[in-house]
């Protein structure tokens, strides 16, 4: 990209416009007899008059702007397009177009999803939950031997045993912690002592755990050790070819806050179009792109919340999405789910963003859309797509967790092997017949968003990304004295399931 022509993007960048792929066709053609950075700027001059002003230039703006500005550049004519393109893919030449996809959709709730909202359907729910997850525990060495709550109940005082349960309550009085835990057939008080009052304090209501306990007197059961279901360590699969993932989420287009001029530079990225050379090899090897929810701000989210936007229709907002992902190389797969943003059902799970609002998306270009959460398998690599909602009330449960350590939170969720365990509280679920918040398969790389924090970690051999927002600090987060971490690309190399940070809050050579 020749400096003149780089120039006139960051212009227009910094003027709050982005490029369409012909626009910067034509700009390019531009630079080979003329100066892009002056069209560039008659143009904004033009678009800035308009009642109504354009998110997007396009090329028809541009050559508009040619014909009467430049009049004598318009009868030259720029040299033909295609040299030009040729001389483009020999300094831009992407290791990813030569690779086939290999993707899998492994597990995905849309199609699946049935409730009514009945009785015994939130009884089956928790039915579900417990029994899937006691299946976990069965396996482990250290707690196959569990009994039943009501077996321990009728022993001997001073029996020693482990039981399988679903914490339903925590109460701490008087320096002394109670849990109430049920099973399919029973429930009990347990009692915790202060040599187990940490680990118990970080449980969470609804958890189902193993505990190791000694029967009391009068049917109470007193807690010895605590043991979770948790995920065994694993060596990860890895891709045999070095392609990677971009891992992003929280576009909230159409919030006033939403950072089009990072994004722009990230798809410029994507085209080999923007950074330096090593940040261009970098780009060269993307075969996907992966967004795990709130591609919109949507409108009625919170209280408040159409003074905060720039576009107020929730159907502009997913056509001003299409607008940046029609710029993605079309030799890069999209993966997408929805997040409490998008115009999808706000009970997990959700089901992939309904056709009425993602046709834009699925018209710019070809889109893998699928519900929250969804697991698929990328060159063999498991990759657990989750938009992160139940992380508030992680955050709000747990002690030395908060916004600034989403890794800390994902922790957590795979050592419960659930997704959102707590029930009730911020996080809305849907009693579906079958849990789909369970982690039945293990992944090797755990992608959330939603906190706008951008933080990786390994625990266990499994990849875990938050992978940040483009969208800069709300009212909502300076209240919380939240500062989101924006703009930030986390890229994983499949191969090595090592991660590239790229930052795109500032223009970078």
């Amino acid at each position: 990209m020749s400096e003149k022509l780089q120039k006139a993007i960051s212009f227009a960048i910094a003027s709050g416009y982005q490029l369409e792929k012909g626009a910067f066709d034509f700009l390019e053609t531009v630079s080979q007899t003329g100066d892009p950075v002056q069209l560039m700027e008659e143009t904004i001059k033009k678009v800035e008059t308009l009642p109504e002003k354009p998110l997007f230039i396009n090329r028809g703006i541009l050559e508009e702007t040619m014909k009467q500005v430049f009049p004598e550049k318009e009868e030259a004519k720029p040299p033909p397009l295609q040299p030009i393109m040729e001389a483009r893919k020999a300094v831009f030449r992407a290791y990813a177009k030569d690779v086939d996809a290999d993707i899998k959709v492994i597990e995905d709730p849309t199609d699946k999803i049935c409730t009514t909202g009945s009785m015994e359907e939130y009884l089956e729910y928790f039915q579900d939950r417990f029994k899937r997850i006691r299946r976990f525990l069965r396996k482990r060495v250290d707690t196959k031997d569990a009994t039943t709550i009501s077996g321990a109940l009728k022993a001997r005082v001073n029996s020693k045993f482990k039981i399988i349960g679903m914490i339903t309550e925590k109460r701490e009085r008087k320096q002394r912690l109670f849990l109430k835990v049920d099973d399919l057939e029973a429930s009990a008080t347990v009692l915790v002592p202060s040599q187990v009052m940490e680990k118990a304090r970080v449980l969470l209501l609804d958890q189902v755990v193993c505990i190791s306990v000694i029967k009391g007197k009068n049917d109470l059961l007193i807690a010895k050790d605590f043991f979770l279901p948790d995920v065994p360590q694993k060596t990860p699969h890895k891709a045999s070819i070095p392609v990677h993932a971009a891992l992003l989420s929280d576009l909230h287009v159409g919030s006033g806050m939403f950072m089009r001029e990072a994004l722009q530079r990230f798809m410029l990225w994507l085209n080999g179009k923007f950074g330096n050379k090593k940040m261009r090899e970098t780009a060269s090897h993307v075969k996907y792109v992966v967004i795990a929810g709130d591609l919109v701000d949507g409108v009625g989210v919170y209280p408040g919340q159409m003074k905060e936007l720039t576009i107020k229709d929730v159907y502009e907002q997913y056509r001003a999405v299409a607008k940046f992902i029609e710029q993605i190389p079309d030799y890069i797969e999209l993966i997408v789910i929805p997040g409490n943003h998008d115009a999808s059902r706000k009970a997990l799970p959700q089901p992939a963003i309904p056709r009425v609002y993602a046709e834009p998306l699925c018209e710019a270009r070809k889109v893998f859309s699928l519900g929250d959460p969804a697991m698929v398998s990328l060159h063999d690599v498991g990759l657990l797509v989750y938009h992160g909602r139940s992380l508030d009330d992680i955050v709000g449960a747990t002690p030395n967790v908060s916004f600034y350590t989403p890794d800390k939170a994902m922790k957590i969720l795979l050592k419960s092997r659930h997704l959102a365990p707590i029930y009730g509280q911020k996080t809305p679920i849907a009693p579906e017949k079958r849990d789909f918040m369970v982690i039945e398969r293990v992944p090797d790389i755990f992608h959330t968003g939603h906190v706008h924090v951008m933080r990786h970690d390994t625990y266990r051999g499994i990849l875990m990304v938050n992978s940040g927002a483009w969208q800069s600090r709300t009212e909502y987060q300076r209240k919380m004295g939240l500062e989101p971490t924006p703009g930030i690309v986390p890229i994983v190399n499949l191969q090595t399931l090592r991660v590239t940070t790229i930052p795109f809050v500032t223009s970078y050579t």
